[in-house]
């Protein structure tokens, strides 16, 4: 992708982001576009993981779940993780996270898009520099933590996959949290 292409997706994103249902994101293929704001399984299981993680780190390193981005405009890549283990140091300033200051990105399953977290950001996270690679699966009770980027010829990519199911202790960078009681998607929720 060419950085004027990325700037125009860039510039059309800003515009229309605070009035678009859902989440927009930008890749290699171009605009992503989960249609279903997270519901309450996905936005309680983030949550969950940002307060047991924060409980086991020391202080200065957050388990931020807000905005604004993670970006790098000579990749053509802008994605948003559902939370994002970062010094407090890396989050002053203004703009998009420096995604190669980040030390895990999270992310939770959503049901309408779920190849975005399994295959999309599963190449997007390692292209960006991003050491860990972490997923929980609401519709499925498991995850995965992915680790150790290394080259390939398509590209960066994580070397190291850990297979969970919730109920395990599990390790995200230097920090082993409690999978115990996640909320998993019902039949009846949409995210």
């Amino acid at each position: 992708m060419t950085n004027t292409r990325y700037r125009a997706m860039r510039h059309v994103l800003d515009r229309i982001e605070d009035t678009t249902p859902g989440k927009l994101e930008i890749t290699k293929e171009g605009i992503v576009h989960d249609l279903q704001a997270p519901g309450r399984p996905h936005e309680l299981t983030a949550g969950l993981m940002a307060r047991r993680l924060e409980g086991a780190m020391p202080d200065g390193i957050w388990a931020h779940t807000g905005r604004p981005d993670v970006e790098d405009e000579r990749q053509g890549v802008m994605r948003h993780p559902d939370v994002m283990v970062i010094a407090f140091e890396a989050m002053q300033g203004e703009g998009s996270f420096d995604p190669r200051t980040v030390i895990a990105a999270i992310e939770v399953v959503s049901r309408s898009n779920p190849d975005n977290d399994w295959i999309g950001k599963m190449r997007d996270y390692p292209l960006l520099g991003i050491p860990v690679y972490a997923v929980f699966d609401p519709r499925t009770g498991t995850g995965a933590v992915m680790s150790d980027i290394h080259p390939t010829p398509d590209g960066p990519r994580y070397a190291t996959r850990k297979d969970f199911v919730y109920g395990e202790d599990v390790t995200i960078a230097d920090w082993t949290i409690s999978t115990t009681d996640l909320p998993r998607y019902t039949d009846t929720t949409t995210n």
